[in-house]
């Protein structure tokens, strides 16, 4: 790639992609270019920097929703809405890190663009779930808008749900409209302490399935936890369950749990300092954060599929470890193969679907980076971008070859 290209709004943006379009040109989308390495490596003409499209245009707290541009800083308006105690319910990832960037340098159009959600996501929902409007520029080079500013807003194709999850490979975003929430008062992790996978599963499962409210459930083995720094000193498994809200009710649906989970195994507790920081380096994957490419896999499946995904992992000398109460498995291996043959005959005979989140660029470009469609999917994501993007202009390849 030689040029970037940084349109300084929508008719700008409308100019440079009706160019590449008549000059046969590609385009990699990027904002700050924090997620730039997920995906299938590609190869385009241009980078097309959408970085100056940037600032919140609506932000009504009183009626939980917010709008603004694509490059606006993800941390500037989690800033915004800590200082009116609200959040981004779905508690989005931060992919610098783990990627070897900086931390806190994504932007809201990327979010969206990869769907990102964090532990909250079983009971929140994923991004797309608090989409509520769009404008944005498609590979033809036409600008449109979809949904609105209030949740019942959608007749016909829901594209801000649709559109989330399309890295880019559709259109190129200019404005979102998001649903926020209230923030807790505070919150509070209880620890099951030297649990083995499947026992942990069945603990988790135990959890999320009562009356108690549980916003966030994972389990670090032994090796993992000890990455941890919120929970190193514990020197063995650490299972846990967190609960927020008020006080009051947080202490008693913390005892609770503790009558329900003490079969398990020992007992412990994080505090809200505390807690917050285990919680983002599970969101963050910072036992991962190691500063070097070996291949990352993020494999979503049943709950209580997830320890059999993981020991086969470990059958090749890598590591896992478990978010979303064991749906969510997260898997490290021991040098530069993927092994993405291993990996997709362990979620086959488990179910579900994996994701190589982090590898070289040589490895992401011979290997198939996220789930191969079967062939009715794949028929309507090829009819999808010849609807969007039929000159295959906008991060062509990105996801799948050849489109």
């Amino acid at each position: 790639m030689t040029d970037r290209l940084r349109p300084r709004d929508e008719a700008e943006l409308v100019e440079v992609v009706r160019w590449a379009v008549s000059e046969g040109r590609t385009l990699e989308v990027a904002g700050a270019g924090s997620k730039r390495t997920l995906g299938r490596h590609i190869q385009t003409d241009a980078t097309l920097d959408l970085s100056a499209l940037s600032g919140v245009t609506l932000y009504e707290p009183e009626e939980l929703v917010l709008s603004a541009r694509a490059g606006t800083p993800l941390i500037e308006i989690e800033a915004q809405l800590k200082e009116a105690r609200q959040m981004l319910a779905f508690e989005p990832m931060d992919f610098g890190p783990l990627l070897g960037g900086p931390r806190g340098a994504g932007t809201l159009g990327g979010l969206m663009a990869c769907n990102l959600a964090g532990p909250r996501r079983p009971s929140a929902g994923a991004a797309r779930d608090h989409a509520l409007g769009l404008r944005a520029v498609s590979g033809r080079g036409e600008a449109f808008k979809a949904g609105g500013r209030v949740v019942k807003n959608v007749t016909g194709y829901d594209l801000p749900r649709g559109l989330s999850g399309s890295y880019g490979t559709l259109a190129a975003y200019t404005e979102l409209t998001i649903k926020v929430l209230p923030r807790p008062e505070t919150a509070q992790t209880l620890l099951i302490l030297g649990l083995d996978d499947a026992t942990a599963a069945k603990a988790m499962s135990a959890a999320v399935g009562s009356y108690y409210d549980v916003s966030g459930a994972a389990h670090l083995p032994a090796d993992i936890a000890a990455r941890v720094p919120a929970v190193a000193a514990v020197g063995r498994a650490v299972t846990a369950l967190r609960l927020e809200g008020v006080p009051p009710s947080i202490r008693h649906r913390r005892a609770k749990l503790e009558a329900l989970l003490g079969p398990f195994g020992a007992l412990s507790a994080l505090e809200a300092e505390t807690s917050e920081l285990f919680w983002m380096a599970v969101r963050d994957v910072l036992p991962f954060a190691d500063g070097v490419t070996k291949p990352v896999w993020r494999v979503s499946t049943a709950p209580m599929q997830g320890a059999a995904i993981g020991a086969a992992a470990r059958n090749v000398g890598g590591t896992a470890f478990y978010d979303w109460a064991g749906g969510l498995v997260w898997i490290e291996l021991p040098d530069a193969e993927p092994r993405a043959e291993l990996i997709r005959a362990a979620v086959r005979a488990s179910g579900g679907h994996a994701t190589l989140i982090r590898a070289s660029a040589d490895r992401r470009a011979a290997t198939e980076v996220f789930q191969p469609l079967d062939p009715i999917t794949g028929a309507l994501v090829r009819r999808m971008k010849e609807s969007f993007d039929p000159s295959r202009v906008l991060n062509p390849g990105r996801m799948y070859a050849g489109m």
